[in-house]
């Protein structure tokens, strides 16, 4: 299914696919003939673990966007936590929104809402760590609010490469930079990630290099990974 590299002191498992921006019911765009070797298996896509749940990273306080909550910032006529909903929902059998704000709103959408357990901001993890807690046993599907073009077979590639080398969790890089807030992790992880927030926030890179996370090479689609951080980026 692929092959190891180092970059950054990670280690990068290297997929290769087909075309992994296309829905399934996307025809495919004219290029060379796929490896058959790493083509991925449309059934195995859409049929993640039941001990999975995703949550989407929406707790961010959003200082770009002068303040907002990124969450309810529309992009292309739509908020972006609708956009997030839409891409995440299908790659799991549970999916919550971390969120401390617009908790209501949030709510509305018919979805778990999860609150952090520390009165002071302590970063995306706080969010993870909030997920672990609401889905004891489960492995955590993660990605931010503000990349409306997050994959569509996010966690079909993070698992796979977790199954063939496995580590306490898998993260993204998009060829260019690792994307640290596209992850699945294992539920072993929880009491430590609890434990060491429990001292602070915590540097979401360092923390999974910590931890022995793998990094899965998502390079042929860099564009997913853009995200929305100012009101400039609405224009595009």
């Amino acid at each position: 299914m692929g092959f190891l590299s180092r970059q950054g002191g990670f280690v990068v498992h290297c997929v290769r696919t087909r075309d992994s921006r296309l829905a399934h019911h996307d025809k495919p765009k004219a290029g060379p003939a796929p490896n058959p070797q790493t083509r991925m298996d449309p059934q195995a896509k859409q049929t993640p673990p039941e001990n999975l749940a995703a949550v989407i990273l929406a707790g961010g306080q959003g200082l770009r966007m002068g303040g907002r909550n990124k969450g309810w910032v529309e992009y292309r006529g739509r908020p972006l936590i609708e956009q997030a909903i839409a891409r995440l929902r299908p790659q799991a059998p549970r999916l919550a929104i971390s969120s401390n704000t617009d908790i209501d709103r949030y709510q509305a959408l018919g979805f778990p809402v999860l609150t952090d357990s520390h009165a002071d901001y302590r970063g995306p993890l706080a969010g993870i760590a909030a997920a672990f807690a609401a889905f004891p046993g489960h492995a955590i599907l993660c990605a931010p609010v503000d990349a409306p073009a997050l994959p569509l077979d996010l966690e079909y590639r993070l698992r796979q490469a977790l199954e063939t080398h496995p580590a306490p969790a898998a993260i993204a890089h998009d060829g260019h930079r690792l994307q640290p807030l596209f992850g699945l992790l294992e539920p072993a992880v929880a009491t430590r990630l609890q434990s060491d927030l429990a001292h602070g926030s915590l540097a979401v890179g360092r923390w999974f290099h910590e931890i022995g996370a793998i990094t899965v090479d998502f390079s042929d689609q860099p564009e997913a990974f853009a995200n929305i951080n100012t009101p400039g980026d609405l224009m595009g």
